[in-house]
């Protein structure tokens, strides 16, 4: 008994099975229009019934299509075809078809135990070199995972299934939906575990698990349950890499450790940053146990309200119930905040008493406070404490100061102080930033003053023809919506030109014409009439259209004169 061939939308033939995962099932497809082998990927059932999650999942496997790159896996069509159930009901079933990539997944590599240095460093770098086209296209992968990414049988990295997490994101609300369907939360960011919106910077903290992972054999964090890895994503310290694993040189663990911060703006703010830090750690010197410890101390300092706040969230977030405690009292870096904060206040208390004994008795030493500013908020701190002075540091965004740098003081520079004298220095974080409007689908007027009032800058207006849009519609802009950028970004837009064009179709078959005319990427309505004052041809062809071939409205109405006389 043979079994029928599956054809979706009467072009894509599915063959065998090559891959299944959470959301979708894989299959080697034939593309029976070009002529070439596909890889197709067939959402589930459950997912293919949400009719939000299928709109969604279209127009993000459209953004997709749009990039090209040798470290992106290529996606060539999305659509939607229909299949009948046992019960008789017609069910949507949505699917992208894509480049079809002969090698082997990055998690099954890993999989056999830690991969190589130099092996790590090269994946890496390849995801890394996706991520800096994705991000200058506008794309936010949101799932960077081993299960997303194929090494080609020539050692090339191959990123995929762009645009698809966000699709289930918007789709869903709380963490523990969200990862039923992604798979796992070993490699979310600590804004993504929190439900918060996302930037490129979430990719690259991804990017940095799947490097940690690489290098060691298993992720920064496990736990019995998606909410519980997600809670360590965002409240708990990773082990530095080489404690894991000895032989990974000590110049790596710096940079895992800085791609693991828990606030997005101590990480590497672009890949290509990522990708340079990497390439020194060749030339590099490996950092002093002390250095690792104040950077840790950096990244990963124990804040108890933070921690309260994110156990506060992570519990509105998910209906999980099935998180557990991993210990049998509080947490200890909460014990020893508490600890550190009763200490420093029985010492302030101290010194306190002491300075009011002697101060009758030992003369005050003054001393002016030095200038700091664009200095590293480390070399500031030296520099104070050289001069018998402290700090205390305050954050404050800056788009003329390098993030991490001072951009300014108080007392200012030259200020006649105290020996101890407590000075207080005001870092940059970088740029301040504005959130990116939804764009796509409203008027040009109406996103030219949304992005205005984001405080974002408009760029240049591109026309490009859509049959299903009116004129001055956006399509798409330069900028992910909803990313966070710094305040008068520059945002290009796509608009409809409300126009189509349309060739000359005098002599061609009635059939032909009206296929082009009412295909796709025309959408015109067609009208066909006979004129008797001219000899018919066999079959019937086009004599006169009533449109002149170049560019006519949308939705326009054409009429095509075919001969009937004799």
């Amino acid at each position: 008994m043979t079994t029928e061939t599956r054809v979706l939308s009467g072009r894509y033939r599915v063959d065998d099975l090559i891959g299944r995962g959470g959301m979708a099932s894989v299959y080697r497809g034939y593309d029976q229009t070009l002529g070439r082998t596909v890889a197709i990927k067939i959402l589930k059932t459950d997912l293919a019934g949400d009719a939000a999650f299928r709109t969604r999942f279209r127009l993000e496997a459209q953004a997709a299509s749009r990039m090209a790159h040798p470290t992106i896996v290529r996606v060539f069509d999305a659509g939607e075809d229909v299949e009948t159930g046992v019960d008789g009901q017609d069910r949507p079933v949505p699917y992208i078809v894509m480049e079809l990539v002969q090698g082997r997944l990055l998690k099954d590599l890993i999989a056999e135990g830690p991969v190589p240095t130099d092996d790590a460093l090269r994946y890496v770098d390849g995801i890394l070199e996706a991520l800096e086209y994705s991000h200058r296209a506008g794309v936010v992968h949101r799932d960077i995972k081993p299960g997303n990414v194929m090494i080609t049988e020539a050692g090339r990295v191959k990123v995929m299934d762009f645009g698809i997490a966000r699709a289930v994101s918007d789709s869903s609300s709380t963490v523990a939906e969200t990862t039923a369907i992604i798979g796992t939360a070993a490699y979310f960011s600590p804004e993504q575990a929190k439900g918060e919106s996302v930037d490129a910077r979430a990719d690259l903290y991804s990017t940095g698990v799947v490097l940690y992972e690489l290098l060691t054999g298993r992720p920064p964090f496990r736990g019995d349950t998606p909410v519980a890895v997600a809670y360590q994503h965002v409240s708990e310290a990773p082990l530095a890499p080489s404690e894991i694993n000895e032989s990974i040189p000590r110049s790596l663990d710096a940079i895992v450790l800085r791609a693991l911060a828990k606030d997005p703006f101590q990480r590497p703010q672009d890949a290509a940053s990522f990708r340079e830090a990497l390439d020194e750690t060749a030339e590099g010197r490996a950092p002093s146990k002390r250095q690792m410890s104040a950077l840790s101390n950096e990244l990963y300092g124990p804040n108890p309200r933070q921690a309260a706040e994110t156990a506060r969230s992570l519990r509105q977030l998910s209906t999980d119930t099935t998180m557990r405690r991993t210990q049998a009292g509080p947490p200890v870096a909460w014990i020893w905040a508490g600890v550190t904060v009763l200490a420093v206040l029985l010492v302030a208390v101290l010194i306190w008493v002491m300075q009011i004994q002697q101060s009758e008795e030992v003369p005050t030493t003054s001393v002016s406070v030095p200038n700091v500013v664009d200095m590293s908020y480390e070399r500031a701190v030296e520099t104070l404490e050289a001069e018998q002075m402290t700090a205390s540091r305050v954050n404050e965004p800056s788009e003329k100061i390098a993030a991490g740098n001072v951009v300014r003081t108080t007392p200012e520079a030259a200020t006649t102080v105290s020996a101890g004298q407590q000075v207080t220095l005001y870092v940059s974080t970088g740029p301040d930033t504005a959130t990116v409007p939804t764009l796509d689908g409203i008027n040009e007027s109406e996103a030219r003053s949304a992005i205005e009032a984001a405080g974002l800058s408009v760029g240049s207006i591109r026309r490009q023809n859509d049959p299903a849009l009116a004129g001055g519609t956006v399509i798409s802009s330069s900028v992910e919506q909803g990313a966070a950028v710094a305040k008068g970004t520059t945002v290009n837009l796509v608009v409809a030109s409300g126009q189509v064009v349309i060739v000359d179709y005098t002599g061609y078959t009635v059939d032909a014409a009206k296929r082009g005319l009412e295909s796709t990427d025309k959408q015109l309505t067609v009208q066909v009439t006979q004129d008797p004052g001219c000899r018919a041809t066999n079959p019937a062809t086009v004599a006169t259209q009533s449109l002149a071939p170049g560019e006519v409205p949308v939705h326009s109405e054409i009429t095509l004169t075919t001969c009937s006389g004799s």
